[in-house]
């Protein structure tokens, strides 16, 4: 059982959030909360696997929240969740270490399916969001052939290429052939060489340089 606190400032939506992931059979909403400060107070009480937060709340936002718990409760991954994927705060609270990024009109079987992975270790990115964060990095490179730096494995380059394209690590590694243990490592290595602040930084990056268009 997937274990979940919830936060949203308004009631209508956490209301509407808990039934439709206490619908699921794999899927436990143990806590809620109105205002960041109460979701890091609820994460840090019930240690769920993941935290559902919203990115506007009254005290502590989306980042702040994401930044706390990191800092509280480590092993919680957090999953944020906004009405709009330009907002200023996207990069902020992946920097902090959000997991995953949604939009809020994500239907609900994808949101489930992102709780899923957020907690089993992967990461999820809305692709509105992964839009957003290439605008924010900048424009892509102007090369007719992508700029890859030497050091990177033909293999690795494959697994840039396919997570920067959205596919969760058990994808990769099903369309590479591959154990996920190897494709995780492999992204390991691709964020040490290419010296980026985690996942999305990585995707950011792949998308700047033109391994992907």
């Amino acid at each position: 059982m997937i274990r979940i606190v919830l936060a949203d400032d308004q009631a209508v939506v956490r209301d509407g959030l808990s039934m439709l992931l206490g619908a699921a059979d794999d899927l436990d909403v143990v806590a809620t909360a109105s205002d960041g400060s109460a979701a890091v107070d609820a994460v840090v009480r019930w240690t769920p696997d993941v935290a559902l937060v919203d990115l506007r709340m009254p005290g502590l936002d989306g980042a702040q929240v994401t930044a706390e718990v990191g800092r509280q409760a480590p092993d919680v991954r957090v999953l944020i969740l906004t009405t709009y994927a330009d907002d200023d705060a996207v990069l902020p609270a992946l920097r902090a270490g959000a997991a995953g990024y949604l939009t809020k009109d994500t239907t609900g079987e994808a949101l489930c399916s992102a709780i899923r992975t957020v907690a089993a270790g992967g990461s999820v990115l809305d692709a509105a969001v992964q839009q957003r964060l290439v605008a924010l990095v900048g424009p892509p490179v102007p090369a007719p052939e992508p700029d890859i730096p030497d050091g990177l494995t033909t293999r690795e380059v494959d697994t840039l290429r396919l997570v920067a394209q959205g596919l969760s690590n058990q994808q990769v590694a099903t369309r590479l052939v591959v154990s996920e243990a190897t494709v995780k490592t492999h992204v390991n290595h691709l964020i040490s060489k290419l010296a980026v602040d985690g996942r999305p930084a990585l995707v950011a990056w792949a998308w700047r340089h033109g391994v992907v268009h």
